[in-house]
């Protein structure tokens, strides 16, 4: 169809959608974990190039109802630069229902609500937003560049906005030491916000981030094995008693255990599943069929 400025990510759930790289690289790109975007530029790539793509992909694809926006953060763009590229889309795709893309929260609070729901009415109804955790003193170990405090407002806004949220929380990512207050902090910021989705990945360091991840980190970092994530997945799952029902997948490939369900109904399903492979290591992924 067209060439795509690699490397290129997207959720698992976007695997079957047209992507369109509306942006290159990430706005932020200081997360120490994250490696995805290490070797791009943030580039916000030109209205012309972007609806030339579109294009193109209309006459691959003209029936596509769903679109992800690329590459890191397309919110971070300016509300006008962002609505001409939904209305294209809009224009192109009669049978589109659905727009996404990565959602840092600093990105949802710099909209307006008034642009938040323009940005709706255009179909971008579903963000992306990485929580990684709710401890605030990981957050800055991690280089977010958010808080808990800001973490909370930003889904509530979102919410408030009518826009569907699909939140992601990274196991492993406190080490043994920082396990706990990890997975409480997680539990208490998922308690007092709602999300749509709710999706686990384990801590994955790609060679070229471990050495910054364990500096600024400050302090001995421990990783930990599967039994030691799984019992983390199973504290989250326990705790977790959201403001509504949230579809909770860890379908990612990080993750040593695929589970599937909804929180609160399914709870005692998924904590069955949790206790067999802890028990049994039944269900495994094999460790060379995990990555980003």
């Amino acid at each position: 169809m067209f060439n795509y400025d690699m490397p290129l990510y997207r959720p698992p759930s976007e695997g079957n959608n047209l992507i369109i790289q509306a942006t290159l690289g990430c706005h932020f790109n200081q997360c120490s974990f994250c490696s995805m975007y290490k070797q791009k530029q943030y580039t916000v790539r030109p209205l012309e190039t972007v609806f030339n793509e579109i294009a193109q992909a209309a006459q691959a694809w003209p029936d596509a109802q769903r679109v992800f926006l690329a590459d890191g953060d397309a919110l971070t763009l300016p509300s006008d630069h962002l609505l001409a590229i939904l209305e294209r889309l809009n224009d192109t795709f009669p049978r589109l229902n659905r727009v996404s893309c990565y959602a840092n929260p600093s990105d949802i609070l710099r909209k307006t609500e008034s642009e938040l729901a323009q940005l709706r009415q255009h179909k971008l109804n579903l963000l992306y937003v990485g929580i990684e955790s709710g401890s605030g003193t990981i957050l800055k170990k991690i280089t977010k560049g958010a808080s808990p405090r800001s973490i909370r407002a930003a889904l509530q806004k979102a919410h408030d906005c009518r826009l569907k949220v699909s939140a992601t929380v990274i196991l492993g990512l406190g080490g043994e030491t920082r396990s706990d207050e990890h997975i409480r902090g997680t539990i208490e910021l998922l308690n007092q916000t709602p999300v749509t989705y709710l999706s686990t990945l384990q801590l994955f360091l790609e060679p070229d981030v471990q050495q910054e991840f364990l500096e600024k980190f400050d302090e001995p970092f421990i990783p930990q094995d599967d039994q030691a994530l799984l019992r983390e997945q199973r504290q989250l799952v326990a705790g977790i008693e959201p403001p509504k029902p949230v579809i909770f997948r860890s379908n990612h490939a990080s993750n040593a255990l695929a589970l599937a369900g909804n929180l609160p109904k399914d709870r005692e399903r998924l904590l069955d599943s949790i206790d067999r492979a802890i028990l049994h290591g039944e269900q495994l992924r094999p460790r060379f069929l995990r990555s980003l």
